[in-house]
Order: C-alpha cells, then structure tokens, then sequence
C-alpha cells in the first residue's frame, strides 16, 4: 500500500512511519519542517519538503491512504498566532480533503482530545474542531472515506524537547536536561491522560487498515489519567529535579480522559500505561 503521512518528519509522524516501513508499505512524508527536524528522516521514505496548503500542487501519485498529523499542535502558542493556527490546521486541512476527494484516497485524520471540552477557549481547540467539521463535510457530501482518531497528550521517542511546540513531558526533559527547576502551570491537580506513542501509532494503523466507520472518532487514550503532580513527582524520584509553580493559563482543561471503549471493541486495541516505565527510562 502506498501511504502518506503528512507531517511525516514530527514527533508522532516519525514514530509511525517507522511502524509503516516495517510493515512494508510504500510511504511518502510531506512536511514544511517547521516543526519536524531532517534528522527524523528514514531510509527508504520519501520525503517532499512544502507546505500542506500546496498538496494539490504536488505530483504525488495515486496514494491509498493519507495520515493527516500535520498541524501546529499547541494550545499556548495557538493565542500568540491564531491566524497561522488557522491557515495550518484548518485549511491545511480543506485542501487535504479536497485532494482526496479527487485522488479517492483514504484519510485519517488527527483530531484533539480538546474536542470534550469548550472549543472556544483556544484557537488551536477551535480550529482542530473546525478540521473534524471539514472532514465530516466532505464525507457526507462527497462520499470521503475519512475517519478521526483524537490523540491524548501523546509522549514518547522523537517527542519534542526544545521550542514552542514542546508538550509537558518535553518541557520537563528540557529543563532537566538544562538544570532547571520544573514548571508546573496552575495548581498541579488538572489531570492528564498520557497515551504512549507506540500506542497511538497502533491505533492509527489498525484505524487505516480497518473497514470500519465511526460515526464520530476512535479515542486513542489509555482510558485512565494522571495528575501533573503526580507526573512530578515520577519525575523527582528519577532526576531529583525540584519545582515551581506558575500561573494558570488560558486553554488548561482540568482534566483529559478517553471518552469510550470504541478503539478497543470494534479495532480490538490495547493501549498500556507505560508512562512510569519511560520516565524511568530516560
């Protein structure tokens, strides 16, 4: 099968084109390298450096099946440039719809576990909102095999440690890495639900591959959560690292949890909590 995965040279992209080569399919990366670095880059993949808005623009082939993860995936640095969040991730976005629909191609599209809570408290919420809404759209109208997998606060190899787009889990290595003491936003007690990348990339598969269709979105998230206390408090016991707290900021959902079962009774998949035993691991 011939596969792209856009945003092919990021965090989670990286860590399923790997899975997708060792699975021998054919794969294509597109990716502006804003975010994603060329040393993610794999043998045997080929990668075309442009932006998502040019994919109609691109000689690509006949692709079979597109992993839509391109996007600028932070909450915070969303309210600094909404313009930019918008141009990326929602008509990024339109176009990759527009361009299957016409390449009758297959896509799976990366939504936000930010969808349960108020998608009007940030841009980056609103806009990853409005992305699910275009592929719906497009589904209905013009019969897109399009199908949503909504990521929990994702960690794992190739996350992102340095610059804006650092989740919680990078941060935190930064500053280890710098001496640093660990920032903790607001009081600590909002709660996370941590789904390791291996995981992740094993639903997005078996989502791609499967025959099946949700009326709405597969959750990848292990269905349990943590609170950044006590993500903390991993940390300490592994680095000694100490702690100060920082003023709670706009878009900090109190609490990110799997909303149902559907992944693991209709895909038949098992994500595990292995958020101790990496921290321990670095």
């Amino acid at each position: 099968m011939k596969i792209l995965v856009t945003g092919g040279v990021g965090f989670i992209g990286t860590n399923l084109v790997k899975r997708l080569l060792r699975d021998n399919h054919e794969v294509v990366s597109l990716d502006n390298y804003d975010s994603g670095v060329k040393e993610n880059e794999l043998d045997g993949v080929k990668y075309i450096n442009a932006d998502i808005t040019d994919i109609n623009e691109l000689s690509l082939g006949h692709i079979d099946l597109c992993y839509h993860l391109a996007a600028l995936s932070r909450i915070q640095p969303s309210f600094i440039n909404p313009s930019e969040t918008f141009r990326v991730n929602t008509i990024g976005t339109e176009k990759v719809c527009d361009w299957a629909r016409t390449s009758n191609t297959k896509i799976v599209y990366a939504g936000s576990s930010s969808r349960w809570h108020n998608p009007f408290k940030s841009p980056y919420a609103t806009y990853k909102h409005m992305g699910e809404e275009i592929g719906k759209m497009y589904k209905n109208v013009y019969g897109l095999d399009f199908e949503i997998a909504r990521f929990y606060n994702v960690y794992g190899p190739h996350e992102i440690v340095d610059g804006d787009w650092a989740a919680v889990i990078g941060i935190w290595r930064r500053q280890v890495r710098d001496g640093l003491p660990i920032t903790i936003v607001g009081d600590g007690e909002q709660r996370r639900d941590f789904t390791y990348v291996d995981d992740i990339v094993d639903g997005l598969v078996r989502i791609g591959l499967s025959n099946e269709h949700h009326e709405d979105a597969w959750e990848l998230g292990t269905g349990m959560n943590y609170s950044i206390n006590e993500v903390y408090q991993m940390f300490r016991e592994k680095f000694g690292a100490e702690c100060k707290y920082l003023p709670d900021q706009p878009g900090n959902y109190r609490k990110t949890l799997r909303e149902n079962d559907d992944s693991l009774a209709r895909l038949g998949w098992t994500p595990t909590d292995k958020l101790r035993q990496y921290i321990q691991s670095l």
